[in-house]
């Protein structure tokens, strides 16, 4: 097998005429060496079944294919879905290994076959909502490592009372065990972006609750964080009807209202979301 150097990428690019597109976020990863070190970081072993979105001209797919049992590439441009098989056929001999799904990751809920691993460098300007919801429908995803901008893996990443945690910080808490897992130069990426690049890896955790607690839990999270220099019993206060009754609740499950959303740990959302599911059933 062997990987893609930068003169072959340019290359396909122009045998398909091939304009990266900034709305598509499409900033292809050039250094062999880099796509081997996340598949290392990433841990996949032999009998991995890898998930990589936005496979692009296949760098990071044909280090995947050297190490897992299979991969399963979401590509939304089909230019590229259609060029990726004929590219990895010519450099590797487990061509048979790859499925490609011509699609937008965000309306994909279900495969064929279930993934265990998810390797990719994810769009900057979808990347979020892309990741949180590879970890909603995909439960069998149990680790990984995504590339994105640099300010959203700090928020990815960040614990709570620190200035980078937020909604997403909160929201992939519930699913999984989050953590920066370094940096990368932009040098690595055709065309370069404007904004530095960072990886984070997450190993998810047992279930926090059902489908319920988590919808109820998300919700609270999203008031909380709406206006963030405001207290928790301010913001909490439209569920409960009042920043007074608000605060009584809060302090009835041993939370401080004059908290603010930054203070709380997934698992004080879950306190909350419990106590509110509670008074809802009378």
């Amino acid at each position: 097998m062997s990987l893609l150097r930068a003169a072959e990428i340019r290359e396909l690019a122009a045998q398909l005429d091939l304009k990266p597109s900034k709305s598509l976020g499409q900033n292809f990863v050039i250094d062999g060496n880099v796509c081997k070190k996340i598949v290392r970081v990433a841990d996949v072993r032999s009998d991995d079944v890898a998930l990589e979105i936005g496979p692009g001209l296949g760098s990071l797919t044909l280090a995947l294919l050297e190490e897992a049992s299979s991969v399963v590439a979401i590509e939304i441009d089909s230019r590229l879905a259609t060029q990726l098989p004929i590219t990895v056929a010519k450099h590797s001999q487990r061509a048979a290994a790859l499925t490609v799904h011509t699609s937008d990751a965000l309306a994909i809920t279900s495969l064929t076959v279930e993934p265990t691993v998810l390797v990719a460098n994810l769009p900057y300007n979808v990347s979020v909502p892309v990741f949180l919801h590879l970890l909603e429908y995909f439960p069998t995803l149990r680790s990984g490592v995504v590339m994105v901008q640099a300010e959203v893996a700090d928020r990815l990443a960040a614990k709570p009372n620190s200035r980078e945690y937020g909604i997403p910080s909160v929201k992939a808490a519930w699913w999984a065990d989050v953590s920066g897992a370094g940096s990368v130069s932009r040098s690595i990426f055709w065309p370069a972006p404007n904004v530095d690049s960072k990886l984070v890896s997450f190993s998810r955790h047992a279930p926090l609750g059902d489908e319920v607690l988590r919808k109820k839990v998300f919700a609270i999270i999203d008031l909380a964080f709406a206006q963030r220099r405001k207290m928790l019993r301010a913001t909490l206060s439209p569920i409960y009807g009042g920043s007074a009754a608000a605060e009584a609740h809060l302090e009835s499950v041993g939370i401080d209202g004059t908290l603010r959303g930054e203070a709380l740990t997934i698992h004080d959302f879950c306190t909350i979301a419990q106590q509110v599911i509670r008074s809802a059933r009378g």
